[in-house]
């Protein structure tokens, strides 16, 4: 106890001795590429709370919170290295809330965030290979975003609810698309269920009926279609509606958004899918800080805002903008025990960590991080009614 009342009051001195400076924090996301539909108003998540934490005056001795935006494309892992690179030797970013797309995030933080010690706290990137970032990286990887070993779970939870036993399998052909295949078959058998096929498709294609052939053959009660609402994703469902191989579908989180059921409607009626997402008093909290801004329901945005939320709340718990400092404080501020932090309570929160006290971020998400440092996992479970995305649960 004396240990850590010592370290709580060397915190607070140091928080109270720090010059006020303007911190760059990298948002890097794919404004361009298949998933940038979702991109804007996960950057506005971002950003809110960067806004709010300048705007109250409580960092780190005054300090302002500036954004500096780059494109991962979510594809391109050497434009996103090179982007990254941009970020913190042009820029000097002190942390980066990013990236996107599973592939892209591991590439900057192997190539470039690793090297240069800045740490990264992804809204979105879900492949299980990530789990384990943390055993190579220094402790410089965090995301609020669940595994997709946890996603390939509830998919099939959704999928056995509904009385589908059989199904076909297309995912888009990178990290983020394999890895959740690959868990949601082995979840999906081993319940009990059937998958006929599990084939990878290309994204930028014009045709995809080669594809929907193939997936069309081997049959199944629904197709699940783990790729990219931008992209190959769309094309893979426009071309299974064309030829009648399809008439429902089960899309997680690449799929869903506004373009969904813009690029289609009623077309997929009755088909089902799930996101990241929680109906905690946080999300009303969020939804009612955003005021309509933007989309704040849309995916990933929510885990934006935790995300940002989680950096700067570490920067005052140690009393440094420096990652090789706040990196240690991550887990502290995200986890019980302390006070409870809602969206719109950042400056509350920076005050009391400022005096030497704890708290527990819970945020827009019900953040909560375990293992090395990821989300334990709630998610919104989605139907199409109506030729409109609506929420059909949370778990």
């Amino acid at each position: 106890m004396k240990k850590l009342l010592l370290a709580s009051a060397t915190g607070a001195l140091l928080a109270g001795a720090a010059s006020a400076e303007e911190i760059k924090l990298g948002v890097i996301l794919g404004f361009t590429g298949p998933i940038e539909s979702l991109t804007p108003s996960m950057a506005d998540g971002a950003e809110l709370a960067m806004k709010e934490v300048s705007d109250s005056g409580k960092l780190l001795g005054g300090s302002t919170v500036a954004s500096v935006r780059a494109d991962s494309t979510c594809v391109d892992a050497a434009a996103a290295s090179a982007a990254a690179e941009r970020l913190i030797t042009s820029e000097g970013v002190k942390g980066i809330m990013g990236a996107d797309c599973s592939g892209v995030t591991g590439a900057i933080l192997n190539n470039v965030a690793v090297a240069n010690g800045v740490v990264m706290v992804s809204p979105s990137a879900t492949s299980p290979g990530l789990s384990h970032a943390n055993n190579e990286d220094n402790g410089l990887f965090f995301r609020t975003a669940p595994s997709d070993a946890r996603q390939g779970v509830v998919m099939t939870e959704v999928l056995m609810e509904e009385g589908i036993k059989e199904v076909a399998v297309t995912y888009t052909n990178n990290d983020y698309g394999k890895g959740l295949a690959d868990s949601f078959q082995a979840a999906f058998e081993a319940a009990g269920g059937s998958v006929t096929i599990n084939a990878a498709h290309e994204d930028g294609k014009a045709d995809y009926s080669a594809e929907v052939g193939a997936l069309a053959s081997a049959g199944g009660d629904r197709l699940v279609v783990a790729g990219y609402v931008d992209q190959g994703g769309s094309g893979i469902v426009r071309a299974a509606i064309d030829s009648g191989a399809f008439d429902t579908f089960h899309f997680p989180d690449g799929m869903i958004s506004n373009k969904l059921q813009e690029n289609f409607g009623d077309e997929i009626e009755g088909s089902t899918g799930q996101h990241p997402g929680t109906d905690s008093p946080g999300a009303a909290k969020f939804n009612d800080l955003v005021g309509g801004a933007f989309d704040a329901t849309s995916p990933f945005t929510p885990e934006s805002y935790d995300a940002a939320a989680l950096i700067l709340l570490a920067m005052q718990a140690a009393g440094s903008s420096d990652p090789a400092a706040y990196k240690e404080k991550i887990m502290d501020v995200a986890n019980a025990p302390g006070e409870q932090i809602f969206p719109g309570e950042l400056g509350k929160a920076l005050d009391i960590l400022a005096g030497g006290g704890d708290i527990d971020y819970v945020g827009a998400t019900a953040v909560e991080l375990i293992g090395s440092g990821e989300s334990a996992g709630n998610y919104r479970q989605i139907v199409i009614d109506g030729g409109k995305i609506e929420t059909a649960k949370y778990r």
